[in-house]
């Protein structure tokens, strides 16, 4: 009588009212309630999966911007020590704009993909003869040329 009931409150939207704690754990665990409501099964590691290795440890995810990770400052001042161009390893190819960084306590990083530097703030100078999105790229307004 007990477990209808309940069930009656899960699958008629009308009556669905909160069921209380102590009825739950009375009459199903609610471990068992969430899986019997369940698209998908419990499946267990075949032998072949264990043999493969998939009960192993996974793999730590790669920092987004390593030498920042550490001191919660995601905009944390520098000075620009070197500014070049770089080809990265394969199989990507391109020109990567980097820059070598001095960080705050003389930590060094060489900022290429996973760093944003911002044109013209502090030491890194703007694009020159920039006249279209000059904030982007950290260009002041041409002055006009006297008349």
């Amino acid at each position: 009588m007990m477990a209808t009931s309940v069930l009656r409150r899960f699958l008629m939207p009308s009556v669905r009212m909160p069921i209380s704690a102590s009825a739950t754990k009375t009459v199903l665990g609610p471990q068992s309630i969430r899986r019997n409501f369940s698209a998908t099964p419990t499946s267990f590691a075949t032998y072949n999966q264990v043999a493969k290795g998939c009960r192993g440890s996974q793999r730590a995810r790669k920092a987004v911007s390593p030498a920042l990770r550490d001191v919660n400052a995601p905009e944390l001042k520098g000075v620009c020590l070197k500014v070049g161009i770089t080809s990265p390893k394969k199989p990507n190819s391109g020109q990567r704009k980097t820059a070598r960084v001095r960080l705050r306590g003389r930590s060094q990083d060489c900022p290429g993909v996973r760093y944003h530097l911002v044109r013209g703030a502090m030491d890194l100078g703007g694009v020159g003869n920039r006249v279209t999105s000059r904030s982007k790229y950290g260009t002041k307004k041409p002055k006009k040329a006297a008349a």
